[in-house]
């Protein structure tokens, strides 16, 4: 008897293998309809209307140094901070001739408070030195100054100025932009470019405000007050309570 001729395995294309893949693996999880954005604009506007920066500040120097010490710190700790601080440390020259053993100290509640000195005396002298002792108000300055990263430079630019030349990303931005599907990215940079995509340029400073204060108030990182959330309807979140 002659051998039965083997089959040959059928060729699957790389096109079809993808959409194989796409097929299995589900729909894009990023929901960003126009219709949708707009609704959760519209549910921010109506819980926080009056969303501000929380730092306490009376000029755009002193937020650019509430900033730099906020990183891995609360708000409040970095207040009561400043409090004191501002009074000790009125001008950037004094900051920019600080006793950085002296200046340690008084931001030692912060948090990694060599490193801020560092940035502060530095960020303080390139203000004196490159930009006559103001603090600049384009992106491109800033982010020429110690201890101003994007996020920093957003909230001095925004916050002092008015200037929306970004979307500030901090961990609340981050944590409730993901369970809304504003995104997919874990990378604030990533993440500030896919928000800038979606919202009115207008928006961008009042959105972040009011998603911070939805974070701290109700979106909590673990047991969100689900029930206490008027985005409720539009969020599908894994980690929801409800």
């Amino acid at each position: 008897m002659s051998a039965k001729k083997k089959k040959k395995p059928s060729r699957v294309s790389a096109k079809s293998a993808s959409k194989q893949k796409a097929s299995k693996s589900g729909p894009a999880r990023v929901k960003t309809d126009p219709k949708r954005v707009a609704a959760i604009l519209k549910g921010l506007d109506e819980a926080y209307p009056n969303a501000v920066c929380e730092l306490n500040h009376e000029n755009a120097f002193q937020l650019l140094i509430a900033t730099i010490l906020s990183a891995q710190c609360t708000d409040v700790r970095v207040n009561q901070v400043t409090a004191t601080l501002f009074k000790k440390y009125p001008t950037p020259e004094a900051f920019a001739h600080a006793n950085p053993s002296e200046l340690e100290q008084d931001i030692r509640p912060t948090g990694f408070f060599r490193n801020k000195t560092k940035s502060v005396i530095g960020a303080s002298k390139a203000i004196l030195e490159r930009f006559g002792g103001n603090v600049p108000r384009t992106m491109e300055e800033m982010l020429t100054i110690p201890g101003a990263a994007r996020k920093t430079s957003n909230v001095v630019l925004g916050t002092a100025y008015g200037i929306a030349s970004g979307v500030v990303v901090d961990t609340h931005v981050q944590r409730l932009s993901n369970r809304l599907e504003l995104t997919q990215n874990e990378d604030p940079k990533k993440i500030e470019q896919d928000l800038m995509k979606i919202l009115p340029k207008d928006r961008w400073i009042s959105f972040s405000h009011q998603l911070i204060w939805h974070g701290r108030r109700v979106c909590h990182a673990r047991s969100p007050k689900c029930l206490d959330c008027n985005l409720e309807s539009l969020c599908n979140s894994k980690d929801k309570t409800v």
